[in-house]
């Protein structure tokens, strides 16, 4: 059946078709047998099925039309899986996930071109899944895991890093794939912290606080304060001063305690 499909290129279409590395993929989602799963990116159904076996119920929402034909076939084996054709960044996360009932967790092979606005979306949907398995670019999922100070730490970092516990669940190599990728990719499971790993009275401004440290990585935090939120110097030092916080700090370099402060001293403000 794969040999009659064209794989779009403009889709980032990549699958995956080893049996043993979907059963491992599977595994590494965490899936349970009270677990509802919202798929995204079921492509020829691989995947799927494997968690299928593993859940409750399946809700895997796939973008190309092409596709869900065969996928309605190759599913009809598993009546508690349910097929959506759709965009997953127009979707209503909130209620895919009140469809599938709790617990919830999402598993997905992404097109690599969504991954950071789909990550966003689903770890600031309330109430929050369970887990996020999600294959990405390796380059990324080590930006998930990066800390103060290495490469690659920026706001996808702080972002996965204050809603979850990431780790690096399977290594997939380029070879695995249909068509084969000119990147390794990595299977992430980010689970769902009990609380926040830090206390904020705003978690907008947090992230706004983030963005605006991290928009010219070169300056400090007291000039990137200054230009992303109109403040004056002798203002931006006074807040800085109160966190206890270097002005010659640079984003790259602060924990997310430092963001933290900055942004509940601003709602004090």
């Amino acid at each position: 059946m794969k040999e009659r499909f064209r794989y779009k290129k403009e889709m980032g279409q990549h699958f995956l078709f080893d049996p043993a590395l979907i059963e491992q993929l599977a595994d590494a989602s965490r899936a349970e047998p009270a677990d509802g799963i919202l798929e995204i990116g079921p492509g020829r159904g691989t995947l799927t099925a494997a968690l299928a076996r593993r859940c409750r119920k399946v809700i895997a929402v796939e973008l190309d039309r092409t596709l869900i034909d065969d996928l309605e076939v190759s599913m009809a084996l598993y009546p508690n899986v349910e097929i959506v054709q759709g965009d997953i960044l127009k979707a209503d996360l909130a209620a895919l996930a009140g469809s599938l009932g709790t617990p919830c967790r999402v598993a997905a092979n992404l097109p690599y071109n969504i991954t950071t606005p789909l990550i966003e979306r689903l770890l600031h949907t309330k109430p929050p899944f369970a887990s996020v398995a999600v294959m990405v670019q390796k380059e990324v999922g080590d930006r998930m895991l990066a800390v103060p100070g290495q490469a690659g730490y920026g706001p996808l970092s702080l972002l996965v890093q204050y809603y979850t516990m990431a780790e690096e669940a399977v290594f997939v190599p380029s070879a695995c794939f249909t068509p084969r990728p000119k990147v390794d990719s990595s299977f992430m499971l980010l689970t769902a912290r009990g609380a926040p790993a830090v206390t904020v009275r705003d978690e907008a401004l947090f992230f706004r606080v983030i963005r605006a440290a991290f928009a010219m990585r070169r300056k400090t935090i007291l000039n990137n304060l200054m230009s992303g939120f109109g403040l004056a110097r002798e203002r931006a030092l006074a807040l800085l001063g109160a966190c206890g916080v270097s002005p010659n700090a640079r984003g790259e370099a602060m924990p997310p305690e430092q963001f933290a402060a900055i942004a509940n001293a601003m709602t004090e403000e």
